[in-house]
This record gives structure tokens, sequence and C-alpha cells, in this order.
């Protein structure tokens, strides 16, 4: 009998402790994310982080595969990552570093890559970082940079 109440007791212990822990968990909704969009902009952001890379220095395909991405799925899971790059390469580009050249004689590349623009682009991405993802890894950086671009 005895060994019959602390098999009753112990059951009763763990389903008390289940549903508490099961009721402290973070009810928050998750993103319904299309596995389709994921693996494209997974495949946008790669080739945006080749772009990234030291020895290319391609920011303006960087900033213009962020554009593609960010306007058709701006759920992507690792848009945190994505806004980074964005910043980044706005910001080098509005100090005309990059291998690539920008055309300001043309008025469609004036209007998207004009030093203002791209300032205040990289001030918008990396202001997101900031406000909008505080766990991010690229949080430390985005707010060091965002210290170093003059508001105009």
């Amino acid at each position: 009998m005895k060994r019959f109440l602390s098999l009753v007791f112990a059951v009763a212990a763990i389903g008390i402790f289940s549903f508490s822990a099961i009721a402290q968990r973070n009810v928050t909704p998750a993103i319904d994310r299309d596995p389709l969009m994921e693996a494209d902009a997974k495949h946008n952001l790669d080739v945006a982080w080749q772009g990234f890379a030291p020895g290319k220095k391609a920011y303006k395909q960087v900033i213009l595969r962020f554009d593609e991405t960010f306007a058709a799925y701006p759920d992507f899971s690792k848009i945190d990552e994505f806004l980074y790059l964005a910043g980044m390469s706005s910001y080098y580009l509005s100090e005309n570093k990059g291998k690539q050249k920008l055309d300001l004689k043309s008025e469609k590349e004036k209007k998207r890559f004009a030093p203002e623009k791209l300032k205040e682009d990289a001030r918008v991405y990396l202001g997101m970082i900031v406000q909008k993802y505080p766990e991010s890894k690229y949080f430390e950086e985005a707010k060091k940079t965002l210290e170093l671009i003059p508001k105009e």
C-alpha cells in the first residue's frame, strides 16, 4: 500500500511540475514560414555574403540582393543578418569603398546609390537591427557603425 501511495504521489508531483512548466512556456505564435521563400532568401543571403567578402567587396551586388529579398520576403528567418550586410554595404559604398564603381550619371543609379541615400539606408538597416533584433550577433557592430555615420 505504501508503494502504491508513493507511486500515486510521484505521478501527481510530476504532473503538477509538468503543468507549471507548460504554463510558463512563451506563447508567442511562431511565424509560418514558406519553405520555398526561405530557400530562395537563403540563396540570396549566401550570394550576398560572397559579394561582401574581403576579396570581392561587391557592395552594390549585396544591396541589390537585399532589395530583392526584402521586397519579396521581409519575414526571412535571417533578416537581421541580411540587414547587417545591406547596412554595412551601404555605409562602405557611401564612403566610396568597394570594387564596384557607381555610375552616378545614370538617373536610376543616382537615385538608388547617391552617397546621402546610402548613408540614410545604412542608418535605417543598422537601426532596425538595434531596435528589432537586440539578441542578434550583429547588434554590437551595428550599434558601433551607427555612431560613425554622420546625421545630416
